[in-house]
């Protein structure tokens, strides 16, 4: 029995055997201290509120861009004209800059030299801090040129796409005057006007799908659903609102643009001369509105004042250019008729001699 019980835990004794081996080769005193890893950088991050903003406002450049200027009655225009009216200032200049942002951090390099910052959790709130309080510091990251192109090509063509249809829709005032219902008055002329100005006060909302596309794009360059966009760098200096753009871009990069800091990075969105040009849009329709009885008059308020007009700012805001006039065929004036005494009078016959 003994010699069973030395065999079944033969092994265990040798193991006990071999740790005591080793613990009596270690050096005395405590095992070295060996630090925690530090901890993960926080992920890219935008805050919600600011991703359905961008959404909304995509999706109203998305209808005021789909309306036709093929206007078949009163009632056309009145729809057109609620569509192209619904967007509130502040909000709209407010996704503008979150729309840059989620554009720029499309961009790999921007967010890759950013993401080596946000390893280090000093590094990190040092630059938030020195973002926020000196936006024009994202001029200057690595990367930036490149992003701030992307910026450029999204906003622009949005801007001249709108700029295009709403000349579209104001050469449609004087083409469609050869039909008779649009020289008819407008019925409930303050009742639109009051609804212009309401639906100018209420906020937008973005599509669901559309809110996860940008939810998704907002991610990083890796995002599941990329947005497509070709960069094409863009060397300073660049328009307030790109350096915006930029800058939240900077801070969703580095995982500061959350809804912790979201009093703070809201003020980006507070550019005067991009709210100025937008107010001053809005002013102009009510003003002409006010004052437009047919029907044809509201379509040439709708397409100057708020899709011209709208479309304008968004450009100037991009940095791009506004694009050019269409060129209209020039009718050439018909030959002035001779009326001299010899145009009037037949042509003799020669005499024979």
């Amino acid at each position: 029995m003994k010699s069973h019980v030395s065999a079944r835990f033969a092994p265990a004794l040798v193991a006990l055997a071999f740790a005591a081996t080793l613990a009596g080769c270690a050096p005395d005193g405590p095992a070295p201290y060996t630090p925690p890893p530090p901890p993960p950088p926080p992920p890219i991050t935008l805050a919600p509120s600011l991703i359905q903003e961008a959404s909304a406002w995509r999706g109203y450049m998305a209808r005021a861009n789909a309306i036709s200027p093929a206007f078949k009655s009163g009632d056309d225009i009145q729809v057109s004209l609620r569509t192209a009216a619904a967007y509130e200032p502040k909000q709209f200049l407010r996704g503008a800059v979150a729309w840059a942002a989620i554009v720029a951090l499309q961009d790999p390099t921007f967010v890759a030299e950013l993401r080596k910052v946000a390893a280090d959790p000093a590094q990190r709130i040092a630059m938030r801090d020195q973002l926020i309080s000196n936006p024009n510091m994202a001029t200057i990251l690595p990367g930036a040129e490149s992003a701030a192109g992307l910026i450029l090509q999204a906003l622009g063509a949005e801007g001249q796409r709108m700029v295009v249809n709403g000349r579209a829709v104001k050469q449609a005032a004087y083409d469609v005057q050869h039909s008779a219902w649009s020289k008819a008055s407008v019925t409930d002329r303050d009742g639109r006007l009051i609804a212009a100005k309401s639906l100018s006060a209420t906020p937008m909302m973005g599509d669901a799908a559309d809110v996860m596309l940008m939810q998704q794009a907002s991610t990083g360059p890796m995002a599941a659903t990329p947005l497509g966009l070709t960069a094409v760098s863009a060397p300073p200096p660049w328009s307030p609102l790109v350096v915006r753009g930029l800058t939240l871009a900077a801070l969703a990069a580095i995982g500061e643009a959350g809804d912790a800091n979201l009093a703070a990075i809201t003020t980006l969105s507070a550019e005067p001369n991009a709210a100025y040009c937008l107010n001053m849009a809005k002013l102009n329709l009510y003003q002409c509105l006010a004052v437009s009885k047919p029907h044809y008059e509201d379509i040439f308020c709708m397409g100057q004042h708020i899709l011209i007009d709208t479309g304008a700012c968004v450009v100037k805001w991009s940095g791009a250019t506004m694009p050019p006039e269409p060129i209209r065929p020039v009718v050439a004036p018909a030959p002035a008729r001779r009326t001299t005494a010899a145009a009037r009078s037949p042509k003799k016959p020669a005499v024979r001699r």
